[in-house]
């Protein structure tokens, strides 16, 4: 009997109407379109706009255009995990919100917290349900506003980020699906790059909101050095398990920071820039939702049984790889 093995079966993405131009940026902090496409590679990102809209309004959509596209009925998900770091609430999970926003009843549902690195990890755990034969269809979303922690005074860090989420279906095949994964993480890495206040070590309060640490801190440059060397490690030693080369690989989905640490992984990989899928210039930095909108938006090109390194790095430190096999042609 040919052993069960998780693939994704669909994908869907979502993003929001309102673009934010390097134009628009240099209006409000020092910066101007030159530098920003220099060190990152972004020219311009997607801004979700509207009162009370959170990242479950961006989750429940994407899941919402998938059931349609894939013609499944919400009855039909057994389970729906959201890789997140900009949850609507501390609680409930995020998850729980598109379940309901997206009619999919009373499933078990959960979050995963590990920044960029996240929809990886979200992956991976969905992967176990799979084959363990205890669900047979499960919805991974990786979703972030992260306009609602940005703070847009600062040039460093207000250029990187959009908003976004996608949503991949999960199902058992004895043929191509995903067939290995490598996690890491260091909690060393925090003091580089973290939100200061906010959890149970530093509450909110007056003085932090006042001293606006509720925004994404980071050490820009300690973070490259880590992520350009973590992320291609990662990349090359899932290739090595697997004994690939370049000439294998069809796709590298490289988590969507900035296009230096991009290329850096590629050529670590022995891929060309054409083999490599990359819209950081239209979207910026989506965090747990950059992997699965590059598979989104490349599905038409995709072929049943080609070879795809998935790999990301996030704050934490947090990073991996994920080997698979496409099981599908659109």
């Amino acid at each position: 009997m040919s052993e069960l093995r998780a693939a994704i079966t669909g994908v869907q993405g979502y993003l929001p109407d309102y673009i934010l131009t390097n134009a628009e940026l240099e209006k409000m902090v020092d910066t101007n379109d030159e530098w920003i496409m220099s060190r990152t590679g972004i020219k311009e990102r997607r801004i979700l706009k509207g009162k009370g809209l959170g990242t479950s309004d961006m989750g429940a959509e994407a899941v919402t255009r998938l059931l349609t596209k894939k013609n499944i009925s919400p009855s039909e998900i057994d389970l729906l995990i959201c890789a997140t770091v900009t949850p609507d609430h501390q609680f409930p999970a995020t998850a729980n919100i598109i379940c309901d926003k997206a009619g999919l009843g009373e499933i078990p549902s959960f979050d995963v917290g590990a920044a960029c690195s996240g929809f990886l990890y979200a992956l991976t755990t969905g992967i176990s349900f799979i084959e363990s034969g205890r669900y047979q269809k499960v919805l991974v979303v990786g979703a972030d506003k992260m306009s609602s922690i940005v703070d847009y005074t600062d040039r460093a860090t207000c250029v990187l980020f959009g908003d976004g989420a996608a949503a991949v279906l999960l199902e058992g095949r004895t043929e191509y699906g995903i067939r290995d994964s490598i996690l890491r993480s260091m909690g060393a890495g925090k003091q580089y790059l973290h939100q200061k206040a906010g959890g149970s070590v530093l509450p909110a309060s007056k003085k932090t909101v006042e001293d606006r640490l509720h925004y994404i801190y980071q050490d820009g440059k300690n973070v490259f050095k880590f992520a350009v060397t973590k992320m291609a490690d990662v990349a090359e030693e899932i290739m090595k398990k697997n004994q690939l080369t370049g000439d294998d690989v069809a796709w590298l989905v490289p988590h969507q920071a900035n296009k230096r640490i991009i290329d850096a992984t590629a050529r670590r990989m022995g891929l060309p820039e054409s083999q490599v899928m990359m819209n950081i210039h239209k979207y910026g930095n989506t965090t747990a939702a950059t992997i699965p909108l590059c598979l989104w938006e490349w599905e038409k090109q995709l072929k049943k049984g080609d070879k795809i390194i998935l790999a990301a790095f996030g704050g934490g430190f947090t990073w991996g790889a994920v080997y698979l096999e496409w099981a599908y042609e659109d």
